[in-house]
């Protein structure tokens, strides 16, 4: 997991010119074999016993690995294996090599040029076997100078890494800007403790994947109905002022006088004490990305005062590409390009970009990066969209997500999948429809709220599933189906659905490590579900 060592180890094999490759921690023993080998990496670093135990499982698979080096010794005292060590055993090794060959990291450093290669990430593997994405010290150098241009951070900030670092995205906010900025970084004690560790930090900065921000979102949604009638009525009427002051915030138009005395009073009665209670009460701003939000969600944090902005980037962007500030923000939008990164829309409606960010290809892989650039040199990011008149870029859709009925109608899923995850009963969705006569839905609910509201009415359930064969649940979900569905064309709308009845995590064929839906990966599992609604 996310610790001072994983930064420690990531730079320090840059700096000696090896290439540093990240391995999640809910990666299965296959999963590793495969990395492993597919990268040809000599040495593996792991956290604990069960993260030792996924390389016990496939030793004799990985000959080329020379060693195994191991943070924590709890339950190994007794562990004697030719192709392990712990830690400290390496930091006596340095130590003596250091003593008998002064300077010879440094000059290691000095030997360093800007196209080595210094990461190589393995893409979430949505569509198939992940892919290994090489990274350049020139990359990642364009990264922090483009960071530094439009996401200010000081040497007073204080951050909490808790994303994986395997993504580039934390590796860009957690390592390498704080160390461009000199700031401090705290490490999330576990996954689990992260909203605990939040409000313990208070953080000045604080990036995270949708999903998150809309756990937070749901957790605040239920302590307001909890909240007594009056706690209830104070948070509604200090929403509805902080809304009042987002709308002009967000079109930049000067706050009125009234507008901005309301808020003063509520932010003092009520939002000052709601952002302490999340651990927001320093932040400077907030940051999502790899992944659509809703724009609604965006207008919600605004309201209550945490000024969220939007970005984009890819592995293949070293995580950058475009990003809102806080100062030139539009809603809907995943902001400007950054300093030293060009943009346009081919021919097709796909959003191709250009600059020294851009990586250098895919390891041992030159058709997939062939096919991954343009003739003229320009990477294709797989994404529709469009730029508007003052330059900032929306995505509409996955190119390969483009779902044409029987009709012939083209349908873009991902706005409409947005607007159903924006309800604090669904925590995600998958459109169906392509080739066939109307759309459909797959849904997860969201387990915590939907549990709540059962368990408010009394509705019976033992585990996830039967909580979803409830009629009950299955009737709130639907409310919540029409309700978006009115925000769109006829063609556009849900005319069935069926929740799918497991709870996902990361290890599940269905999700990638960053939480992402694989969709190929749900069509095919839950293919029973699809026909049911097409029968």
């Amino acid at each position: 997991e996310d610790r001072k060592e994983w930064a420690w180890f990531d730079m320090g094999i840059q700096c000696v010119g090896g290439i540093a490759s990240g391995v999640y921690t809910t990666d299965s023993a296959n999963q590793l074999q495969y990395l492993i080998n597919d990268s040809d990496s000599r040495f593996l670093i792991v956290e604990d016993e069960e993260q030792l135990d996924k390389f016990l499982e496939i030793e004799s698979e990985v000959p080329d690995l020379i060693k195994v080096i191991i943070l924590e010794d709890e339950g190994l005292h007794d562990l004697d294996h030719p192709r392990c060590m712990m830690i400290d055993d390496l930091y006596a090794l340095g130590q003596q090599t250091e003593a008998e060959q002064p300077g010879l990291f440094e000059a290691e450093i000095a030997l360093a040029s800007p196209q080595d290669t210094a990461l190589l990430i393995y893409t979430s593997g949505t569509t198939g076997k992940p892919k290994g994405a090489m990274l350049s010290n020139e990359n990642i150098m364009a990264a922090i100078e483009a960071g530094a241009h439009c996401l200010s951070t000081f040497a007073s900030d204080e951050q909490l890494c808790f994303l994986p670092l395997c993504h580039i995205l934390e590796r860009d906010v957690s390592i390498y800007f704080p160390l461009a900025a000199r700031c401090t970084v705290n490490f999330a004690e576990s996954p689990e403790t992260v909203f605990t560790n939040l409000q313990e930090v208070s953080p000045s900065t604080f990036t995270a994947v949708p999903r998150v921000w809309e756990k937070i979102y749901s957790q605040v949604l239920i302590l307001a109905q909890e909240a007594t009638p009056a706690g209830r009525a104070a948070f509604g009427m200090a929403l509805r002022a902080g809304m009042k002051r987002a709308e002009y915030i967000l079109e930049n138009k000067t706050v009125p006088a009234t507008v901005s005395a309301q808020f003063w009073l509520w932010d003092r009665l009520v939002l000052r004490n709601l952002r302490r209670m999340l651990g927001m009460d320093k932040l400077r701003r907030g940051g999502t990305g790899a992944a659509p939000i809703s724009p609604e969600l965006l207008k919600w944090y605004w309201a209550i005062g945490v000024p969220l902005i939007e970005g984009f980037g890819m592995t293949e962007t070293a995580g950058i590409a475009t990003i809102n500030t806080t100062e030139n923000n539009k809603i809907g939008t995943i902001g400007r390009p950054v300093v030293g990164n060009d943009l346009r829309i081919s021919d097709e409606g796909e959003i191709q970009v250009k600059g020294l960010n851009v990586f250098q290809g895919y390891w041992r892989n030159n058709a997939k990066t062939a096919d991954t650039f343009t003739a003229d040199g320009w990477l294709r990011t797989g994404d529709m969209g469009h730029v508007d008149d003052d330059g900032f870029v929306t995505i509409t859709g996955r190119l390969k997500d483009i779902i044409i009925t029987a009709g012939g109608k083209n349908i873009t899923p991902a706005e409409i999948e947005s607007r159903l995850k924006f309800s604090h009963y669904i925590s995600d969705a998958v459109i169906i429809g392509d080739r066939r006569k109307y759309l459909t839905a797959l849904i997860m609910i969201d387990q915590e709220n939907v549990e709540k509201f059962a368990q408010d009415r009394k509705v019976p359930f033992s585990n996830f599933a039967s909580l979803c064969a409830a009629q009950e649940i299955k009737n709130l979900v639907e409310q919540e189906v029409k309700a978006v569905n009115n925000e769109f064309a006829r063609v556009e709308q849900i005319k069935d659905f069926r929740l799918i009845d497991v709870l996902l995590t990361a290890e599940d064929d269905e999700l990638t490590a960053t939480m992402k839906l694989k969709r190929s990966f749900v069509e095919k599992k839950h293919g029973h579900l699809i026909e049911e609604m097409y029968d």
